[in-house]
């Protein structure tokens, strides 16, 4: 039996055009290339506002060198009919004709969804084959693995994310029977939780150390809810368990998600929109820690957007990601803006 994913949009700040058109920037670095290895599609019936390819390029038309991107599971256009647990299916028919689209060169330089990480439910065990077959058969190399966000928190005023698992997720025999199967195929897994579930996360690298596990969000760091007043307290504890994560050689962090509510920051309640200067001294802590514990050929910057859209630019947040870098050197700013993520969805270099 397939777990139903539910999904609520009242965990998410709403994107206002009509705000960030207020401010604009120029890219910094236009020629650094580019891989964004997480953003979605969706549209609006489903999500608000529609986000499809049109909307994706002129965010893509900011100034930035992004040389191909990723395609991340987002609950979007579901089969309709059929067994539940095929439904998945559709988003990377979905996902896979953008991604045709962008290959023929009329809609940009930019290789849109070069790589495709769908949903498939691992607590199906060793049934969830026959779905990640089927993703396989519709997306071609292109597909690359899948996510199952597993964020639960026992209070709702803790919860940032759209998605509602069981808890505990990542701790069943079927789970893990399901991963095994994954990792067979070559398929890497994406995970997101809250930073108060890493310690499962870290169990299940250790049990599993071939399997190539992208976590995403900085590790789900709360700031909000019970958490909000005690910032200092929270970074300590996510900071150990990231640690202890990070000393998983098969876990690469993914440095960004830090618009979403979830992290407590504000900088969507100003009259006007954050600079990159703003957004890189109120994210630099997080961003710095996570680089620090994984080093940067197992971190990479992305974007999630359009949900990060709801705290900033495009252009603003790979300016912030460029400042946050800019005492890098030049091979390890490469890893962490193209080259980590190229390595963990098996993506072409220029």
């Amino acid at each position: 039996m397939t777990i139903p994913v539910e999904r609520t949009e009242t965990r998410h700040i709403k994107v206002r055009p009509e705000w960030l058109a207020k401010r604009t920037e120029a890219a910094l670095e236009p020629d650094l290339p580019i891989i964004d290895p997480h953003h979605h599609l969706w549209d609006g019936p489903v999500r608000d506002p529609r986000y499809f390819l049109e909307e994706l390029n002129q965010d893509l038309g900011a100034g930035h060198k992004v040389v191909s991107t990723v395609f991340i599971e987002c609950h979007a256009m579901y089969r309709k009919d059929g067994p539940p647990e095929m439904a998945p299916v559709g988003e990377i028919e979905f996902a896979n004709g953008y991604a045709a689209m962008s290959a023929s060169g009329h809609y940009g330089p930019t290789r849109v969804c070069e790589g495709i990480v769908g949903y498939a439910d691992l607590s199906l065990g060793p049934k969830v084959r026959e779905v990640l077959e089927a993703q396989v058969r519709a997306a071609g190399p292109r597909f690359k693995g899948v996510r199952n966000i597993s964020a639960w928190h026992k209070d709702p005023e803790a919860r940032g994310s759209t998605a509602n698992p069981p808890p505990d997720l990542l701790t069943t025999p079927r789970f893990s029977e399901g991963l095994k199967v994954l990792t067979s195929m070559g398929l890497s897994f994406d995970a997101f939780m809250y930073h108060t579930q890493l310690p499962e996360l870290t169990a299940l690298a250790r049990k599993f150390p071939d399997t190539p596990i992208i976590m995403n969000h900085c590790g789900g760091f709360i700031g909000i809810g019970p958490y909000a007043a005690k910032r200092t307290e929270t970074f300590a504890e996510w900071k150990g368990f990231m640690r202890d994560l990070a000393s998983c050689p098969n876990v690469r962090i993914k440095l960004g998600g830090l618009g979403m509510r979830l992290f407590g920051f504000d900088v969507h309640a100003g009259d006007l929109p954050p600079t990159s200067e703003q957004l890189a001294k109120a994210w630099g802590p997080i961003l710095e820690t996570c680089i620090e514990l994984f080093g940067p050929k197992r971190a990479m910057f992305e974007s999630n957007f359009p949900v990060d859209k709801a705290s900033c630019s495009y252009a603003a947040l790979w300016n912030a990601f460029k400042i946050v870098s800019k005492g890098y050197s030049a091979d390890e700013r490469d890893w962490m803006f193209r080259r980590t993520a190229a390595e963990a969805y098996r993506l072409r270099l220029e």
